[in-house]
C-alpha cells in the first residue's frame, strides 16, 4: 500500500489510453452481467436435489398434452403437497409480434402452487367467479395500457373454438405482481375449465403438471415415483426441475445457454488481449523510469507488484463500474423486463474473480518484464 500514490499517478501518465482502456474494460463487464442476467433464464439450476417443485409433462413432447386424470393420481403420491396444472394458450394480441406467454390454469390450485403471485383479494375473487376472465401480469398490463376491466381478442395460433374461430374474448379480472424478482409479469392466466369447454378438440387434457413437494431433499424419489405411475400407459411422463421445464422450451431454438458462455468467455479473451497489450506498450515507454526506480533501491519484487497493481487498478475501475451499472439495469430498475432475468450474488462473485483474474493476467508478462530488467539494458534505451 505504500506504493499507492505511485501506482496511481503512473496509472493517468497517459489519460487518454486509460480512460479508453477502462472503458472498454466497463462495457466488457456490463455485457458480462448482462449475459449473465440472460443465463438466468436460459440455463438455470436444474439441480433436482434442491428443487421445490417439479414439473410433469410428456415424455416424448413438450406439445404432447396429458389427461386430466393423472392430476389425481400425481396428488396420491407421498411427498407431493399440492398440484397444479398449466395448458399452452398460444396466442396474440392484434399482432403476431405481439407473443406472450398465455396459461390456461386452475386459479385456485395455481395459485397455491404459486404462493409468490401477489394479486388482491378483490380482483383475486373476480376473476375466480368470471369464467372468460384473465389474471394479467403488471409488466403486461403497462406494456398494451390495459385496464382492469377491458375486455381484450386474443387470437390462438393452435386452439379452435366450438364456433370455429381462433379469436377468443377475454376479461381482464385483475393484476398481479410477484415477490420473486425472477418472478415472470409478463404472463396472462386464463381459466382452464372456460378454455377447455370451448376448445373444439383436445378437450379433458392437460399440457403439464406443477408439483409443489415438502421440501424435504427427497426430490429425486418423488419424480421417480410419479413417473413410475405412467410407465407402461401410452402417455408416459417425464418429472424434472422448473429450469429443466424451462429450458425444454429454450431448447427448440438452440442451447442458449452454450452461446451465452461462448460469448462471455470471447469478451473476457478480448479483453485481456486489449489490457495486456496497453499495458506492455506503458511498460515499454517507461522502460528508463523502471531503471531509475531500481537505481534508487526499487527490489525486482517490488517492480513487479507496481506493474501488476496498475493493470489491476484498470480493472477494478472499469469492470467494478460495469457490474455496477449491470445491478442497476437489471435489479435495481428492472430495465429489462423478461422472466427470471436476475443478476444473483453468485454472479457478482464470479465477475469479481474474473476482475481480479483479467487484473493479473493481463499485467504478468509485462510486470516479468519489468522486473527481469537490468539497469544497464535499461539506461541503454533511455
Amino acid at each position: 500500500m505504500k506504493y499507492l500514490y505511485l501506482v496511481w499517478k503512473s496509472l493517468w501518465r497517459k489519460k487518454v489510453r486509460t480512460i479508453l482502456t477502462i472503458l472498454s474494460v466497463f462495457i466488457a463487464f456490463l455485457l458480462f452481467g448482462l449475459l449473465s442476467a440472460l443465463n438466468q433464464v436460459f440455463g438455470g439450476s436444474a439441480d433436482l436435489a434442491n428443487a421445490q417443485r417439479l414439473v410433469t409433462l410428456d415424455k416424448i413432447s413438450i406439445i404432447n398434452s396429458l389427461p386430466s386424470a393423472y392430476l389425481q393420481r400425481i396428488e396420491s403420491v407421498a411427498g407431493v403437497e399440492r398440484v397444479a396444472h398449466a395448458s399452452w394458450f398460444g396466442g396474440y394480441y392484434q399482432d403476431p409480434k405481439n407473443q406472450f406467454a398465455q396459461f390456461a390454469v386452475d386459479p385456485e390450485r395455481y395459485l397455491g402452487v404459486y404462493p409468490e403471485v401477489l394479486v388482491a383479494e378483490e380482483q383475486r375473487d373476480r376473476w375466480m367467479r368470471t369464467r372468460d376472465s384473465v389474471l394479467v401480469g403488471r409488466d403486461l398490463m403497462e406494456a398494451f395500457e390495459w385496464s382492469v376491466g377491458d375486455r381484450i381478442p386474443m387470437y390462438s395460433s393452435i386452439w379452435t373454438n366450438k364456433s370455429g374461430g381462433q379469436v377468443w374474448d377475454f376479461e381482464i379480472a385483475g393484476v398481479f405482481d410477484s415477490d420473486d424478482p425472477r418472478g415472470n409479469t409478463q404472463l396472462m392466466l386464463i381459466q382452464y375449465d372456460y378454455f377447455d369447454e370451448g376448445r373444439a378438440f383436445g378437450n379433458g387434457t392437460m399440457g403439464w403438471f406443477i408439483l409443489s413437494i415438502d421440501g424435504a431433499g427427497n426430490a429425486a424419489e418423488i419424480a421417480n415415483a410419479v413417473d413410475t405411475q405412467f410407465a407402461n400407459s401410452p402417455n408416459q411422463t417425464k418429472t424434472s426441475t422448473e429450469a429443466a421445464f424451462a429450458e425444454s422450451f429454450i431448447s427448440q431454438y438452440g442451447n442458449i445457454a452454450l452461446i451465452i458462455s461462448l460469448i462471455l468467455t470471447a469478451v473476457f479473451f478480448t479483453i485481456l488481449l486489449v489490457s495486456g497489450n496497453t499495458m506492455a506498450q506503458s511498460v515499454r515507454e517507461r522502460i528508463p523510469e523502471l531503471a531509475v526506480l531500481k537505481t534508487l533501491g526499487f527490489q525486482d519484487k517490488g517492480v513487479l507488484g507496481i506493474v501488476l497493481a496498475e493493470s489491476t487498478f484498470v480493472m477494478l475501475i472499469g469492470g467494478g463500474l460495469g457490474l455496477g451499472v449491470a445491478v442497476l439495469i437489471v435489479n435495481v430498475l428492472g430495465l429489462v423486463p423478461l422472466p427470471g432475468f436476475y443478476l444473483d450474488g453468485a454472479a457478482l462473485m464470479q465477475g469479481g474473480v474474473y476482475i481480479l483474474l483479467a487484473g493479473l493476467l493481463a499485467g504478468i508478462f509485462p510486470a516479468i518484464r519489468a522486473m527481469r530488467l537490468t539497469i544497464i539494458d535499461a539506461l541503454s534505451r533511455a
